[in-house]
């Protein structure tokens, strides 16, 4: 194999904003289906109508989080940066911001330390990948939920009672130079809402929803959520405590929608 040199990452960051720039063909769009699926920010933008319901799936570990959170009565605040924008953020609303999961002490995006944490009433977590796309999604006109496998039968029976198109973004992760690498457990946590809206009769999925149904069907959970990729980076790191939290399936009934700009209880 010939080895070849490594772009700048400036150079790689640019052709990714023209490329999210370039227009899409309505085929993208998957306006003929009411159920539909993609990938990431560019994913959101195709398949989100401002007039029905965005999903928004980030497993590990930005919608597990916002579900321990919003359980236990907290009001959550998306963030699209971690940086001192988010800190100044915070600070205007009267939050506790996140800390990173590195530092193994206060609350982060470590769903464990959401279930550990006392007296957070209001918390701003941001993360690059689900928190950016939900935040984003913030002015869409669409109705913004969040989703993971503890939640996923909860969300399918809201969505089925609201009605109208249902857009289910898979948030996925980032490779080391930027571009998304999609992530199995997000395929699994659509896959589980899709699941959902088929068991309780609902129809008009697009081909891409249907694979992301399929697929859910055929994980074997918690085992393979452990042991996929981004499972076990995290248990790697000392964070299994937080694959086995995501992977307590249906454990609660409770749909994080953004209301503004706060994820609340419905």
């Amino acid at each position: 194999m010939v080895e070849q040199r490594a772009r700048p990452t400036q150079e790689v960051a640019t052709e990714r904003v023209e490329t999210q720039r370039a227009p899409l063909d309505t085929a993208h769009r998957q306006r003929d289906f009411r159920i539909r699926f993609d990938w990431g920010a560019t994913g959101a933008a195709a398949v989100v109508d401002p007039t029905g319901t965005a999903v928004v799936v980030d497993v590990l570990s930005f919608t597990t989080t916002l579900t321990v959170a919003v359980e236990r009565g907290m009001t959550v605040f998306p963030f699209g940066w971690k940086d001192e924008r988010a800190q100044a953020y915070a600070a205007e609303r009267g939050a506790v911001l996140a800390r990173g999961r590195s530092l193994r002490e206060g609350v982060s995006l470590s769903p464990a330390s959401v279930r550990a944490s006392t007296g957070v009433d209001r918390l701003v977590l941001p993360s690059p990948n689900g928190s950016s796309i939900a935040f984003a999604l913030a002015g869409s006109g669409a109705t913004v939920v969040g989703a993971a496998l503890r939640n996923a039968a909860g969300v399918a029976r809201w969505l089925a009672a609201r009605g109208g198109p249902v857009a289910v973004v898979a948030a996925g992760e980032r490779w080391p130079d930027g571009t998304l690498r999609p992530a199995v457990e997000d395929l699994w946590g659509a896959g589980a809402v899709v699941a959902g809206l088929v068991d309780l009769g609902v129809t008009g999925l697009s081909p891409e929803a249907r694979v992301a149904e399929r697929a859910y069907r055929a994980a074997r959970l918690p085992e393979d959520l452990l042991a996929c990729a981004s499972g076990q980076e995290l248990a790697g790191i000392g964070f299994e405590s937080d694959v086995e939290i995501a992977a307590e399936l249906d454990a609660t009934d409770v749909v994080p929608v953004l209301v503004d700009e706060a994820f609340v209880a419905r």
